[in-house]
């Protein structure tokens, strides 16, 4: 059984369709739901689900990246991950971070990867007059969602679609993808999940 850890910022709906993927017959579990925001909302839910959770706030730290991941480092590799999944983690991680978990951590990322890296990426893909868009899940490298992709879904962009009605659209995809490819993943597969 595979460990996984789930690093978060915020209300983690990601997170959430991980956790509760990984059931029955799947080939992980979650040891750790960490974040850098000590009232995130994501926290309340993993811990009633039973998902050991940590918080390193990274605003004492404001300046010095390398020291705020020294922090996050402990509880991380405390819980002895074998995979580590980025889920709305709202923190770039230096190349030091990433190099000590390469070919085993995981991000997802709204857009059809490599288009619209960082972001801001709904808005970008109407402003480009894209008809379709989407989302990516790939793997960490020191380069900004730059790594090899492991999935992708996408959708039509619809006429009067606004940054937010796409952002919501997109969402949806999200839960599904990420669980989709986060048990390929686990079973050693790397061959991509694509949707739509």
């Amino acid at each position: 059984m595979k460990r996984v850890a789930i690093l978060i910022s915020g209300g983690g709906s990601n997170m959430r369709a991980l956790v509760e993927s990984m059931t029955a017959d799947h080939p992980a579990r979650a040891c750790l739901v960490l974040s850098n925001d000590p009232h995130a909302a994501g926290l309340t839910y993993a811990a009633g689900q039973g998902v050991p959770t940590a918080a390193v706030d990274h605003r004492p730290f404001r300046g010095d990246r390398t020291a705020f991941e020294q922090k996050l480092l402990e509880p991380l590799e405390a819980a002895e991950p074998d995979i580590v999944c980025l889920a709305g983690f709202m923190r770039v991680l230096t190349g030091d971070f990433v190099n000590r978990f390469a070919g085993r951590m995981i991000n997802i990322h709204p857009s059809l990867l490599p288009k619209y890296k960082g972001l801001d990426t709904h808005a970008r893909a109407l402003a480009a007059g894209d008809r379709q868009h989407g989302c990516s899940v790939h793997e960490v490298t020191a380069a900004l969602d730059d790594g090899p992709i492991l999935g992708q879904a996408r959708l039509d962009v619809e006429q009067g679609d606004t940054a937010q009605s796409l952002a919501a659209r997109v969402l949806k995809l999200e839960h599904q993808l990420y669980p989709a490819v986060l048990r390929r993943f686990a079973q050693g597969d790397r061959t991509p999940v694509l949707i739509g």
